[in-house]
């Protein structure tokens, strides 16, 4: 039997079928790609109101009440403080896009330096505690959803709950009496440098990371259990339950894979939190890190060093929803098609 050229063969049909998928993909992910640039446009004028919104000369906070007027003048003219605001917020935008985040007003560095080290610093923190929570999550979750209403699933949902319901210091500040002060095991302070090796560095930031594990795997886990009990109410898992398949492999072969799309999208916000929300973990840890730069220069009232540090953890929170966006959509195509779900 011959295909109508006006219809195709089957390879041209699925070949076109395809080929729309692609573009409905690629048009969504342009759409939040978009939107992610759209919201740092947004930010950085948060950002840069914000400041604004300080009260005091900015000028005259830094050099003193003691300084004289022209020294005040002229520093005002070096910050473009003698501009009017929305013309420093074009000219601040425009150095940025530029890559110029400007110099400290602490010690005269360029700020690109002084952030550098620090958000590096502040990445392995992150990873650290990334590459213990993740895989411990989503195996806390499929076992959780897989003894569900037992007493492990009831055990660690309690103590996941409790663990999500106490704020980052309380946390930090017991792991430093019981690690530190009493076993003498972590040190309490976690100050890195060049000159430490790998495993050194991995030693001194166990405190802060072991404090961000315990309360991303929590989400992660609660998240990651609800998801898998979703799915397995599914007809097609209550027929392979009918095939007489184990619940395990039930959970991990078919029903883990379709809860990957809402499981990859709350991993993503965590590993986002992971790294914007370790200001308070840093200050308690006295890490250097880009959230201890942020709190003293905010105290400093180092201006381009806060507005960089500002920017960067929103670039770093908006890019990590943006890729969670994308990996939900790769991962779960129907959502391009709501009509077909």
């Amino acid at each position: 039997m011959r295909w109508s050229a006006s219809v195709g063969s089957p390879e041209t049909i699925l070949a076109n079928k395809i080929g729309e998928k692609m573009k409905d993909i690629i048009s969504m992910v342009a759409k939040r790609f978009g939107l992610g640039l759209l919201t740092m446009i947004v930010i950085s004028l948060l950002i840069f109101v914000g400041i604004e919104a300080l009260p005091g000369d900015l000028a005259t906070a830094i050099l003193g009440q003691n300084a004289l007027p022209e020294t005040v003048a002229a520093f005002q003219r070096e910050l473009k403080l003698d501009l009017p605001p929305h013309e420093r917020y074009f000219a601040w935008l425009g150095d940025l896009m530029q890559g110029d985040l400007g110099n400290s007003l602490a010690n005269g560095r360029p700020v690109a330096d002084l952030v550098g080290w620090r958000f590096a610093n502040t990445i392995f923190l992150a990873s650290t505690a990334a590459v213990i929570s993740v895989p411990l999550a989503v195996l806390l979750g499929l076992l959780a959803a897989l003894y569900r209403d037992s007493f492990f699933d009831k055990a660690i949902s309690t103590s996941t709950l409790s663990a999500i319901s106490f704020p980052e210091f309380f946390i930090a500040y017991i792991l430093i009496v019981l690690l530190s002060v009493k076993m003498v095991v972590f040190p309490s302070i976690s100050n890195i440098n060049d000159q430490m090796s790998f495993w050194q560095k991995i030693h001194a930031i166990i405190l802060p990371s072991l404090t961000l594990t315990f309360i991303v795997t929590a989400h992660m886990m609660r998240q990651t259990r609800a998801a898998i009990i979703n799915v397995l109410a599914s007809s097609y898992i209550e027929m392979a339950h009918l095939k007489g398949l184990k619940r395990l492999r039930v959970i991990v072969v078919h029903a883990f894979p379709n809860a990957l799309s809402p499981v990859i999208n709350v991993i993503a916000i965590n590993l986002a939190y992971l790294v914007v929300g370790v200001v308070i973990v840093e200050v308690v840890f006295v890490y250097p890190g880009l959230g201890q730069l942020l709190v003293d220069s905010v105290s400093s009232r180092d201006i381009p060093v806060v507005q960089a540090s500002g920017l960067i953890f929103a670039a770093v929170y908006v890019s990590l929803n943006l890729l969670a966006d994308i990996l939900s959509i790769l991962s779960n195509p129907r959502m391009l098609h709501p009509k077909s779900r």
